[in-house]
C-alpha cells in the first residue's frame, strides 16, 4: 500500500508520489494499492508493504492516524513478522527521518529510481525471514535507514551526543543516493481531479545550481542534474501531450537547464497552437522577452521569479546572486514578451536581517510597479525556517518574522500589490519537525487533531516536557529539549545533529564554512 498523507487531489499532482507508484505498479512482483487522507483503492486482506511519500514537514505527523486506520501499530517496536514493514520517503525523510523514525521500519534517503528497485529486491529475497532479519538485510542497502537498528545517546544533562548502529554489522552513516541518469520524472497520472488539473508534468532539472544557503531543494538534491532535450525532454512531452493540452514544466529554476531555449523553440511549433504551457519558479537573470512571448502565446499569464528579499545586503548574505536591475529588468521582459503578471517569492527572518532589509523589499515592490504600468504584480512571502542539510540548518527563527510580514502586509495591500503571506505558526512547526530528534515522536503521537493549530502543539509539547506523555517503546529517552531551543535558538557548530548519522550530499564542515561564509556578509551595512 503507497500512501499520501493528505487527500487525493493534492496527493495525485505530486510527481514524487506518481513516480513512486509507477516504479512499484510497473513491477510483476508487486501488487500496489493507492490511500490517500479521503479515498483509496480496494485493499487485500493483507499487507506486506506499507509506504508514505513524504514532501511538507507538516504532513508527516498524519502518519500515526494513517496506521492506527490500518490497524497497522503505531511504533515500529510494536510490529510483528504479520505486520507490514512501514517505509518512507522524501526530502523531508531525506532531510531529517529523526523525529517520524520510530513510527518507520525503513526509510530511503536519496532519490527514487534506483533506491527503490533495490529496496524492493531486497525485500523479495528475504520475504520468509523472521521481520528482525528482514530489517538486518534492508540495512545493508546503501540509502535505505533502519532507525530501529541505530540508537540515539544522551549525556546526563539530555543534551544529545550522537546515533549509532546498535548492531556492527550496520553502517555507522547512511548515505543519500543519487540518480544520475540521463533522464528524470514526468506525470504518469493526468487527472481533472488533481489540484492542478490535466496537467503532465515534466521535470525540466533537479536540485538548483545557485545553492541560496536556506535552500533544501538545491543542497539536499546535489548535483545539479539536467535531462538531454532530445532523448528526456522531448519524448517526455511529447508523450503527455496524447493525453492533455496542458504542460507544466518543473524544477527549481528550470531556465537553467543549458537548452532551455531550444525546448522554448520547440514548443513555439504551430502545431502546438492550443497547448497551455506554465513553467514553475524561473531565475530572474534568465527572464528574456522571447520567454515571455512563447509563454504568453502557449496560455501562461504570469511567471515566477524568487527573489528572497528586495534588500541586494540580504540577498548576498543567502548567496542570491541577484541584482536589483536584473529584477526590474525581468519584469519589463516580462511585460514586453505579453505576459500580464509577475509573482515573487521572498522571505522574512532570515539571519542578520534588519528592519531596513525588510523595507528594502516593500520599496523594491513598489518601485516595480511603478516602473512597469501595467503588470500586476504579487508577493508571497514566508518566515525563514532552519531546514536540516543545509548551511542555515544552524540558525533558528526569528520571532520579529511575524511583526515583519505585517509590516510589508501594511505598506504592500493598499498600493495595490496583492499579497500572500505564510502563516508564521506554521513555520515554527515547520522548525519543529525539521530540527528535532526521536524525542517529538511521542508528541506527534499525542498531539492528534491538535496538530492543526499551533496551541495544540504547544500544549503537547508542554507535556511532553513535564513527562506527561505516554512513552515510546524501547530505552527511556531524557525530555526534549527546551521549546525554544529548537525553534528560535542558533546552534553552535559543536552541537551534534539530530541527523549526524546520515549524509548529504555534502559533508557537515563544507556545510558550516558556506554557514560562515554567509554570516561574514553581516558586516556589509545595510540600505538606509
Amino acid at each position: 500500500m503507497l500512501a499520501f498523507p493528505s487527500t487525493y487531489s493534492v496527493g495525485i499532482t505530486s510527481l514524487g508520489y506518481q513516480i513512486v507508484w509507477a516504479t512499484l505498479a510497473q513491477r510483476s512482483d508487486v501488487d500496489v494499492r493507492r490511500l490517500f487522507t479521503d479515498q483509496g483503492d480496494a485493499m487485500p486482506r493483507h499487507i506486506d508493504l506499507f509506504g508514505l511519500s513524504l514532501s511538507w514537514e507538516l504532513d508527516g505527523p498524519v502518519l500515526p492516524e494513517l496506521l492506527q486506520n490500518q490497524r497497522i501499530p503505531i511504533w515500529a517496536l510494536e510490529r510483528g513478522d504479520e505486520d507490514p514493514i512501514v517505509f518512507g520517503g522524501g526530502p523531508v525523510l531525506t532531510a531529517n527521518p529523526e523525529p517520524l523514525a520510530p513510527f518507520f521500519d525503513a526509510v530511503l534517503l536519496g532519490d527514487g529510481e534506483l533506491l527503490l528497485p533495490a529496496f524492493i529486491d531486497a525485500l523479495q529475497n528475504c520475504r520468509q525471514a523472521p521481520r528482525a532479519e528482514r530489517l538486518r538485510q534492508l540495512a545493508q542497502v546503501p540509502g535505505v535507514y533502519v532507525p530501529s537498528l541505530y540508537a540515539p545517546q544522551y549525556d546526563p544533562d539530555g543534551e544529545l551526543m550522537g546515533v549509532e548502529p546498535i548492531d556492527p554489522a550496520v553502517p555507522a552513516q547512511v548515505e543519500k543516493q543519487t540518480w544520475r541518469g540521463n533522464t528524470l520524472s514526468h506525470s504518469t497520472v493526468v487527472t481533472p481531479e488533481a489540484a492542478w488539473p490535466d496537467i503532465h508534468m515534466v521535470e525540466v532539472v533537479r536540485s538548483c545550481p545557485e545553492l541560496c544557503r536556506f535552500c533544501l531543494a538545491s543542497y539536499l538534491t546535489l548535483p545539479f542534474r539536467t535531462p538531454s532535450l532530445d532523448d528526456g525532454l522531448i519524448p517526455a512531452v511529447e508523450k503527455g501531450l496524447q493525453a492533455t493540452k496542458r504542460l507544466g514544466l518543473l524544477g527549481a529554476s528550470v531556465t537553467q537547464h543549458p537548452q532551455f531555449a531550444d525546448l522554448l523553440h520547440w514548443l513555439d511549433q504551430d502545431r502546438f497552437d492550443g497547448t497551455r504551457v506554465s513553467v514553475s519558479s524561473v531565475r530572474a537573470a534568465t527572464v528574456t522577452p522571447e520567454l515571455g512571448r512563447i509563454l504568453a502565446k502557449r496560455g501562461s499569464r504570469s511567471l515566477t521569479i524568487a527573489i528572497e528579499s528586495g534588500s541586494e545586503r540580504m540577498r548576498e548574505v543567502v548567496n542570491k546572486k541577484l541584482t536589483t536591475e536584473a529584477i526590474h529588468e525581468a519584469a519589463r521582459h516580462a511585460k514586453q514578451g505579453g505576459l500580464t503578471g509577475l509573482k515573487l517569492y521572498g522571505m522574512v527572518g532570515l539571519p542578520t536581517e534588519s528592519d531596513d532589509d525588510v523595507e528594502a523589499t516593500a520599496d523594491l515592490l513598489l518601485a516595480l510597479k511603478k516602473g512597469t504600468a501595467g503588470l500586476r504584480f504579487t508577493l508571497g512571502v514566508s518566515t525563514f525556517v532552519p531546514k536540516a542539510q543545509t548551511p542555515f540548518q544552524w540558525q533558528g527563527v526569528r520571532p520579529e518574522a511575524e511583526k515583519r510580514l505585517k509590516r510589508l502586509a501594511k505598506r504592500l495591500k493598499p498600493k495595490g500589490i496583492e499579497f500572500r503571506p505564510e502563516s508564521y505558526g506554521w513555520s515554527v512547526i515547520q522548525a519543529l519537525l525539521s530540527r528535532s530528534d526521536r524525542r517529538l515522536a511521542p508528541v506527534i503521537a499525542a498531539v492528534g487533531e491538535g496538530r492543526e493549530s499551533m496551541g495544540g502543539w504547544k500544549k503537547t509539547y508542554r507535556a511532553a516536557l513535564n513527562g506527561e506523555l505516554e512513552p515510546m517503546p524501547g530505552p527511556a529517552l531524557p525530555p526534549p529539549p527546551p521549546w525554544s531551543t529548537v525553534i528560535q535558538e542558533p546552534w553552535e557548530a559543536s552541537t551534534t545533529l539530530p541527523w549526524t548519522h546520515l549524509r548529504g550530499p555534502l559533508a557537515p564542515a563544507t556545510l558550516r564554512e558556506h554557514h560562515d561564509q554567509a554570516l561574514a556578509m553581516e558586516s556589509v551595512p545595510a540600505p538606509g
